[in-house]
């Protein structure tokens, strides 16, 4: 079981830009030749990602009204999570995030609808607008790139 919950963390975490440090597991992605790092117990494996432009978009950010609540996946809301609402786009979608104005970037999965405010075009947690360094402004302008990530990155689920 603890294998089926290392690969759960890992094959998650191989999405999020930047370097994430769950345990003794951790992944990041070079920018520049589009690889993400996995490794579990220092013994890493390397998998191409290719991202598709789609455009730049409104992004606000939701969280402590709605944590605990259920999405409209079905999950269970985590504030803290890296998710986003998006109005179309299917669930399990794979998003990387960039704020226009400081660079950050973050990966993000499409597990809620909305945003129900004109004008904005993407909703996105609160860990993931913490991670953009988006709080204060609360709405800013990003740049949208959709993961088309390679066999070995796409979420293993495991039912117990």
């Amino acid at each position: 079981m603890r294998i089926i919950k290392t690969t759960l963390i890992i094959t998650t975490a191989a999405l999020v830009i930047g370097l994430v440090d769950i345990g003794s597991s951790s992944a990041s992605v070079n920018d520049e030749d589009s690889k993400v790092i996995l490794s579990i117990d220092s013994s890493p494996t390397i998998a191409d990602v290719e991202y598709e432009p789609v455009g730049n978009w409104v992004a606000s950010w939701y969280g402590p009204g709605f944590h605990g609540r259920l999405t409209a996946n079905g999950e269970i809301y985590d504030q803290m999570a890296l998710t986003a609402a998006h109005k179309e786009l299917p669930f399990g979608t794979y998003l990387r995030v960039t704020n226009l104005r400081n660079g950050k970037s973050v990966v993000v999965k499409i597990n809620d609808r909305g945003p129900y405010i004109e004008g904005r075009d993407i909703d996105l947690s609160k860990g993931a607008a913490t991670a953009l360094g988006m709080i204060h402004p609360g709405v800013i302008k990003v740049r949208i790139e959709k993961l088309k990530p390679s066999e070995e990155v796409l979420p293993v689920y495991a039912l117990n």
